[in-house]
């Protein structure tokens, strides 16, 4: 089987940093970092703790922080917060009191950031993981995905780099090489409902009150998935686009729109194809100004930094 190569100009596409990933006027505090991927999960794991992890790490998050920290889209904010309440290097392991609060979103975008730093291409993926229960669902997720010499692209889940948190839901995987059937990238997740090969109740997002899912929500995350592809790393809870709210709103103008982006939102991605239909696709490119529907602060018209694409 011939080695997989990587193109010049994806290499770089995807090993230059991104309005989202740019550690900015904070680089200076990359300059300790090793390369090793695995490394760099555990530094990235370790400045973070999940809104949902305070019972985990024993540690009851303040209510502003649950609310606030993850409505931070840019590493460089994120690094400002995590020096402000503990100005160690960052290869020092912080606290819970003193970690960033965020989402899994965080902990990939800061992974991927510091692999971009160290010369490792490297980008965020949305997507489903099956590890986080035992019945079968596919809970709403985002992991790295980071060019390995020799294998290609790997999945990379540094909120797994903790033993703690490993233990806590028996993986027995790799975190650095999550198995494609493990972790859905939206795409094939997408045709897999599709080909009726899955079930879109098992997909979407479980809460205290109630769950989210459908095809509807895969469609969404495969809207996430290619602007992440085009370095555009927005919040979870960002809106635009063309996309439903519910299953009744799924229409067959919305599903043939999905149908042609899902192949390059797959395990493969064609980068010449994805950059295209990002920048042609007006129900698929993300705008200078979304809509936020953010969870503790309620919805608002928010305006990005401007990226170059």
């Amino acid at each position: 089987m011939p080695e997989p190569r990587l193109d010049p100009a994806e290499a770089a596409y995807y090993t230059a940093q991104s309005p989202f990933s740019d550690p900015g006027d904070l680089a200076r505090l990359y300059d300790a970092l090793p390369a090793d991927p695995a490394r760099l999960a555990r530094v990235a794991r370790d400045l973070v703790i999940h809104r949902m992890e305070g019972p985990l790490y024993g540690y009851d998050i303040p209510a502003d922080r649950l609310a606030h920290d993850a409505e931070t889209r840019y590493t460089d904010d994120t690094l400002r917060l995590i020096v402000s309440r503990d100005p160690a290097p960052l290869t020092e392991p912080r606290a819970p009191a003193d970690r960033f609060v965020g989402i899994c979103r965080d902990i990939a975008l800061l992974h991927c950031s510091m692999l971009r730093h160290t010369g490792t291409p490297a980008r965020v993926r949305s997507g489903f993981a099956r590890y986080f229960s035992t019945d079968g669902f596919h809970d709403d997720h985002m992991v790295t995905e980071y060019w390995a010499p020799g294998r290609g692209w790997l999945l990379a889940d540094a909120e797994l780099a903790d033993p703690l948190v490993t233990d806590r839901f028996g993986i027995a995987f790799d975190p650095l090489d999550i198995p494609r059937d493990r972790f859905l990238v939206a795409g094939r997740a997408w045709q897999a409902l599709r080909t009726g090969e899955a079930d879109p109740a098992r997909f979407g997002l479980r809460l205290p009150d109630g769950a989210l899912t459908g095809s509807w929500f895969v469609a969404g995350n495969v809207r996430l998935d290619i602007a992440a592809l085009n370095r555009t790393k927005t919040l979870l809870w960002d809106i635009w686009g063309e996309g439903a709210d519910s299953e009744a709103e799924m229409t067959d103008t919305l599903r043939t729109l999905y149908d042609r982006a899902a192949p390059l939102s797959s395990d493969t991605v064609p980068f010449d194809a994805v950059r295209t239909l990002f920048r042609t696709e007006d129900g698929l490119r993300t705008p200078a100004t979304v809509l936020s529907l953010a969870p503790f602060d309620g919805p608002s018209r928010v305006t990005l930094r401007t990226a170059q694409r």
